[in-house]
Protein backbone atom coordinates (compact mmCIF):
# COMPACT_ATOMS: atom_id res chain seq x y z
CA UNK A 1 0.00 0.00 0.00
CA UNK A 2 1.30 3.48 -0.64
CA UNK A 3 0.81 6.47 1.28
CA UNK A 4 1.00 10.43 0.58
CA UNK A 5 3.53 11.44 4.07
CA UNK A 6 3.63 14.96 4.99
CA UNK A 7 7.35 16.13 5.38
CA UNK A 8 7.72 15.08 9.06
CA UNK A 9 6.96 11.21 7.81
CA UNK A 10 3.77 11.02 9.21
CA UNK A 11 1.16 9.11 7.38
CA UNK A 12 -1.96 11.51 5.74
CA UNK A 13 -3.65 9.35 2.96
CA UNK A 14 -3.59 6.53 1.30
CA UNK A 15 -3.20 6.63 -2.83
CA UNK A 16 -6.67 5.15 -2.92
CA UNK A 17 -8.06 7.95 -0.23
CA UNK A 18 -6.63 10.47 -2.16
CA UNK A 19 -8.40 9.84 -5.11
CA UNK A 20 -11.51 9.29 -3.85
CA UNK A 21 -11.20 13.02 -2.40
CA UNK A 22 -10.98 13.55 -6.17
CA UNK A 23 -13.64 11.37 -7.21
CA UNK A 24 -16.06 13.56 -5.34
CA UNK A 25 -15.36 16.86 -6.79
CA UNK A 26 -15.06 15.67 -10.09
CA UNK A 27 -17.97 16.17 -12.54
CA UNK A 28 -19.96 13.52 -14.40
CA UNK A 29 -18.63 14.24 -17.28
CA UNK A 30 -14.63 13.63 -16.33
CA UNK A 31 -15.40 10.29 -13.87
CA UNK A 32 -16.75 8.88 -17.54
CA UNK A 33 -13.29 9.65 -19.37
CA UNK A 34 -11.82 9.19 -15.95
CA UNK A 35 -13.26 5.56 -15.31
CA UNK A 36 -12.62 4.84 -19.38
CA UNK A 37 -9.13 5.48 -18.32
CA UNK A 38 -8.40 3.49 -15.59
CA UNK A 39 -10.07 0.59 -17.22
CA UNK A 40 -7.50 1.03 -20.30
CA UNK A 41 -4.83 1.12 -17.72
CA UNK A 42 -5.63 -2.16 -16.24
CA UNK A 43 -6.01 -3.96 -19.29
CA UNK A 44 -3.02 -2.38 -20.36
CA UNK A 45 -0.47 -3.65 -17.42
CA UNK A 46 -2.88 -6.97 -17.34
CA UNK A 47 -1.50 -8.25 -20.32
CA UNK A 48 1.63 -9.59 -21.05
CA UNK A 49 3.83 -7.92 -23.77
CA UNK A 50 3.16 -9.54 -27.62
CA UNK A 51 6.03 -11.88 -28.67
CA UNK A 52 8.80 -10.81 -31.84
CA UNK A 53 6.68 -12.96 -34.11
CA UNK A 54 3.70 -11.11 -33.22
CA UNK A 55 4.90 -7.58 -33.57
CA UNK A 56 6.64 -8.30 -36.71
CA UNK A 57 3.53 -9.98 -38.59
CA UNK A 58 2.03 -8.11 -41.29
CA UNK A 59 5.12 -6.34 -41.78
CA UNK A 60 5.41 -7.33 -45.22
CA UNK A 61 3.69 -6.30 -48.65
CA UNK A 62 2.51 -10.00 -49.23
CA UNK A 63 1.02 -10.49 -45.76
CA UNK A 64 -1.03 -7.18 -46.22
CA UNK A 65 -2.84 -8.43 -49.09
CA UNK A 66 -5.24 -10.35 -47.47
CA UNK A 67 -6.87 -7.49 -46.88
CA UNK A 68 -6.95 -5.58 -50.20
CA UNK A 69 -10.63 -5.10 -51.12
CA UNK A 70 -11.78 -5.16 -47.58
CA UNK A 71 -12.41 -1.76 -46.51
CA UNK A 72 -15.95 -1.15 -45.69
CA UNK A 73 -16.98 2.50 -45.14
CA UNK A 74 -16.49 5.70 -46.86
CA UNK A 75 -14.12 7.73 -44.53
CA UNK A 76 -11.03 5.81 -46.64
CA UNK A 77 -9.67 9.44 -48.06
CA UNK A 78 -9.92 10.69 -44.19
CA UNK A 79 -7.95 7.68 -42.91
CA UNK A 80 -5.18 7.78 -45.41
CA UNK A 81 -4.64 11.74 -44.63
CA UNK A 82 -4.59 10.88 -41.24
CA UNK A 83 -1.68 8.35 -41.88
CA UNK A 84 0.28 10.65 -44.25
CA UNK A 85 -0.10 13.60 -41.83
CA UNK A 86 1.14 11.71 -38.64
CA UNK A 87 4.44 10.19 -40.92
CA UNK A 88 7.22 11.27 -39.07
CA UNK A 89 9.77 12.61 -41.35
CA UNK A 90 12.47 10.12 -43.00
CA UNK A 91 15.86 10.33 -41.63
CA UNK A 92 18.77 9.06 -43.59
Amino acid sequence: MQVAKNGGGKVLMTIKDLLIVEIESTPDSLLAETLDFLRFLKVKHSQEPPTTSETQRGSTAQDLLEFAGSWSGDDIRECLQLARDSRLPLEL
